[in-house]
C-alpha cells in the first residue's frame, strides 16, 4: 500500500472568517499531528485550498487573509500544493495525475468540512479506484441551519463518518492511522 495525506481547505476561514468549525474538539490539532508523521515516516502530504470564482461569494476569496492556509499548515512541509474551485479535490485539478505518477493507490483525508469537500473528495477517489482512509478526529464541520432543516455538528460528522464507512472509506482516528505508517 502506497498512500499519501490529503489535507483539505486548511484555510482561515474556517477559524477567522464566516464559517468556524466547531467539531469535533481538537481537530486542528489532530490534523497537525497527522501531518507531521506523514512527513516523518516519508508519506506524500498534499495541501488543497479552495477558492471561490464567484466574486459575490462572501467566504474563499482569493487573496483575502481568510483564503489563506492557517498558519501551522502553511510552515509545515508539503509535496504538492492543489488549488481546487469546487468541492472536489479531483475536479478540474492535477490530483489524479499526481497520485498515478507516483504510484498512491491510497488516500488518507483530512480537513474540512467533514460533510462537503472531505465527504466529496473521498466520493471521488473510491471513484477513480483508490482506496480511502477517513481520519474521525482530523475532519472537522460546524452546525448547519437553511431551508432543508437543522443539524447540528456532531450530529453532521457522525452521519458523514457512518455513511462513509458503510461502503466507500475506512474511518479511524488519527492514532491508529499512526500506527499503520510504523
Amino acid at each position: 500500500m502506497s498512500r499519501a495525506l490529503l489535507v483539505i481547505d486548511m484555510q482561515n476561514e474556517y477559524f477567522t472568517g464566516a464559517l468556524p468549525i466547531t467539531y469535533p474538539a481538537g481537530h486542528l490539532e489532530r490534523i497537525l499531528e497527522a501531518m507531521d508523521a506523514a512527513s516523518e515516516k516519508q508519506v506524500p502530504v498534499i495541501v488543497i485550498q479552495h477558492h471561490m470564482t464567484d466574486p459575490k461569494m462572501p467566504f474563499f476569496q482569493k487573496g483575502t487573509p481568510d483564503w489563506e492556509l492557517h498558519p501551522e499548515v502553511a510552515k509545515r512541509p508539503c509535496d504538492l500544493m492543489i488549488e481546487k474551485t469546487l468541492p472536489g479535490s479531483f475536479t478540474g485539478t492535477e490530483l489524479d495525475a499526481w497520485l498515478r505518477e507516483h504510484n498512491i493507490d491510497t488516500v488518507t483525508i483530512a480537513g474540512y468540512m467533514t460533510h462537503m469537500c472531505c465527504d466529496t473528495t473521498a466520493r471521488q477517489a473510491v471513484h477513480r479506484g483508490f482506496t480511502v482512509e477517513f481520519l474521525s478526529d482530523a475532519t472537522g464541520t460546524l452546525p448547519l441551519s437553511n431551508s432543508a432543516g437543522e443539524v447540528t455538528a456532531e450530529e453532521l460528522h457522525r452521519s458523514i463518518l457512518c455513511a462513509q464507512q458503510m461502503m466507500l472509506s475506512e474511518v479511524l482516528d488519527v492514532e491508529t492511522w499512526k500506527e499503520r505508517l510504523s
